[in-house]
C-alpha cells in the first residue's frame, strides 16, 4: 500500500512504498537498462542457443 507525502495544498509530493516494492522497481529498472544497452547486439535463434549450450555442456 502506497502512502503519499503532500504539501500544504494537498498536492502529492512524494510516495512511501514498502521496501519490497521499492527493491522490485529497482530490479525492473536495472533489467530495462540492460535491455537498452544490448538492443543492438546480434540475436541468435533458439536452436542456435541450444546447440551452444549443449556444446558447453550446460544442456
Amino acid at each position: 500500500m502506497e502512502r503519499y507525502i503532500v504539501d500544504s495544498r494537498g498536492q502529492k509530493m512524494a510516495v512511501i512504498l514498502p521496501i519490497e516494492e521499492y527493491e522490485e522497481l529497482l530490479e525492473d529498472l536495472h533489467d530495462l537498462a540492460v535491455i537498452a544497452e544490448r538492443r543492438d547486439e546480434p540475436t541468435v535463434t533458439l536452436e542456435e542457443l541450444k546447440k551452444r549450450l549443449k556444446k558447453d555442456g550446460l544442456l
